[in-house]
């Protein structure tokens, strides 16, 4: 039986607990990494997590393993031929920006030598780790998240507004809110 103390919201499946062990929170340096969620966390904009994570095959699969160089150059008739896949989730405005920012994100990988660089000149390239005591205190955004949305809204991306940032920002291990009695709290980041 599994004895760890994990942050509230990711008690409810196995699915959850893996992805809250081994990747929310965890410093995400490259650049792969930090465009598949950012895929993700857009696409996750208006519904549960858990969906997001269960379709997360389905979209590697359709979006080309989140080769941002070959997502850049999608035409409509993949992005049709996305809007028919079951296997993920199929509103027409977020498909389409999944190919305006890949376009934005090589811009600013372009500008900045990484995306890795972008973001985490942000937070001075150090993880904010906040010491939560309970998950009822992590807010839907900060000024951080309300910074980072603008910039990016700023520079062509699309689904990008604050509460997505945040989420992208804890998920990619920028912000680390591990509640203070989470197993994961006391691990130090990589």
């Amino acid at each position: 039986m599994d004895e760890k103390i994990r942050c509230g919201w990711c008690t409810s499946s196995d699915l959850y607990k893996k992805y809250h062990d081994e990747e929310w929170g965890v410093p995400a340096y490259d650049d792969a990494t930090l465009f598949e969620f950012l895929i993700l966390e857009t696409f996750q904009a208006g519904l549960s997590w858990i969906t997001i994570l269960n379709k997360r095959g389905n979209f590697r699969k359709a979006f080309d393993h989140f080769d941002y160089e070959k997502i850049a150059q999608y035409n409509d008739d993949k992005i049709l031929d996305l809007l028919q896949d079951a296997g993920i989730i199929r509103n027409k405005l977020k498909v389409y920006s999944a190919v305006t920012n890949a376009q934005a994100f090589i811009k600013i990988q372009e500008e900045f030598e990484s995306f890795s660089n972008y973001i985490w000149n942000f937070v001075d390239g150090k993880p904010v780790i906040n010491n939560r005591k309970s998950f009822k205190e992590v807010p839907a955004t900060t000024l951080l998240s309300d910074m980072i949305s603008k910039d990016l809204k700023k520079r062509g991306f699309k689904f990008v507004g604050s509460t997505v940032v945040y989420a992208y920002l804890q998920a990619t291990g920028i912000v680390n809110d591990h509640v203070e009695n989470c197993w994961k709290a006391s691990q130090p980041p990589k």
